[in-house]
């Protein structure tokens, strides 16, 4: 089996996915636009071959390209995990005469407002929207939803580009901040705490899947710079508060006709015990949160998912034996890491409970913290309890500080 990846070493997630696929036996050939030489060392160990394409926005050329490719390369799959090549695989799978998903079975995953709409039919609760692609529209659609309301990108990931409007005050503040946005979608606002389901699928059924839970929620979280973000992956996965966003997941697999690969839903929890569907990507969660699948289970995900999509099952042993946690921290200042306090102090209380560090080092210059979830370094904690769990992870949000300057 020859698998062509496209974009091997990017995000930084990637070279994990690009090596469990060598793993499970497959012969990886790697697409994109950045050298060979370039890539992550994981990721060139597991390549067997690489197509570089001069730009992967060029969606014609490289079709083109790949074309005249593959019969040096014996092609049999396409795999892509990262969204903005999402519509180029299908491409290229449909150019090539290849199983997988079809470019009309992508588009509903990367245009939300089709997603919502595929989605309504099928009797599914989302919230209301409207598409916009002009100050007008957007305006127009403020008035027919009401507030409070959320705009974001139509084609977009994660919570970039988003944000939650109170009245025609804060509307009008956001419209030029959305100008580099082709078109948004302006939906209803829900209120209630957020969670994931994310899964992993093989001929329509669903071989593995998990449930985390955001501290805060996304928009708050990308609003205020002193919080550090939480991504909790839950261990209770049976509790009965999840029981109708999970259920609904389901449903949201059926309706969009999912067959095999990495989806990752984000819904809502409502006060009143009412789930309802926010988005999914085709596509694993990014931030980290694969490895604190990893983390909750003790089992390779990475491998798992190439598993899955190379042959057809999944064998890694699913034993939800922690809560796992991952705490991003931001650091106060700007300009590079002057100094880290409070790490010896965490690692006295709780060094068996937390698995993971990294961290900018003192010197390193501060990431921002508007562009990217992962901050300036994170920790990765677990616990049975979840109680516990929080208690940690809190800990780390407090008693952990970086300083810039």
């Amino acid at each position: 089996m020859s698998v062509l990846y496209l974009s091997p070493g990017f995000p930084g997630e990637m070279p994990f996915f690009t090596a469990g696929l060598a793993e499970v036996g497959a012969r990886v050939v790697g697409l994109g636009d950045q050298p060979a030489a370039a890539l992550p060392e994981r990721a060139r160990r597991a390549l067997s071959g690489y197509i570089q394409a001069p730009s992967l926005w060029d969606e014609d050329q490289v079709v083109e390209l790949v074309r005249r490719e593959a019969g040096r390369y014996g092609i049999s799959q396409v795999e892509c995990l990262w969204e903005p090549g999402m519509i180029l695989a299908a491409q290229i799978r449909e150019a090539l005469g290849l199983p997988g998903m079809t470019v009309a079975e992508t588009l509903p995953f990367r245009d939300k407002t089709a997603m919502k709409e595929v989605l309504q039919r099928a009797g599914i609760r989302t919230p209301h929207h409207f598409r916009a692609a002009t100050a007008g529209q957007v305006r127009e659609a403020a008035e027919r939803i009401g507030y409070p309301l959320i705009v974001k990108p139509v084609a977009g990931a994660g919570s970039a580009d988003t944000y939650r409007l109170d009245g025609p005050e804060d509307l009008e503040r956001a419209l030029p901040r959305l100008r580099h946005v082709a078109e948004v979608s302006v939906e209803e606002f829900i209120d209630g705490e957020e969670f994931t389901f994310d899964t992993i699928c093989h001929g329509g059924e669903i071989a593995y899947f998990n449930v985390s839970w955001y501290r805060p929620r996304p928009l708050i979280a990308r609003t205020l710079e002193w919080v550090s973000p939480q991504t909790v992956s839950l261990r209770n996965v049976d509790a009965a508060h999840l029981r109708p966003g999970i259920r609904m997941g389901v449903e949201v697999l059926r309706a969009l006709g999912y067959r095999t690969g990495f989806t990752h839903m984000e819904w809502f929890l409502k006060d009143d015990g009412e789930a309802v569907f926010g988005e999914i990507g085709a596509r694993p969660p990014g931030a980290r949160s694969v490895e604190i699948m990893n983390y909750a289970c003790d089992i390779d995900v990475y491998r798992g998912w190439a598993e899955a999509v190379c042959h057809g099952r999944f064998s890694q042993p699913v034993r939800r034996r922690y809560n796992a946690a991952i705490i991003f921290k931001r650091a106060q200042g700007e300009g590079r890491i002057q100094r880290i306090e409070g790490l010896e102090s965490l690692l006295a209380r709780f060094r068996p409970q937390i698995v993971s560090i990294d961290l900018l080092p003192p010197g390193g210059p501060r990431r921002n913290w508007k562009q990217t979830l992962l901050s300036d370094g994170w920790l990765i904690v677990r616990h049975p309890d979840l109680e516990t769990t929080m208690r940690i992870a809190d800990a780390v949000g407090t008693d952990l500080q970086m300083y810039a300057g």
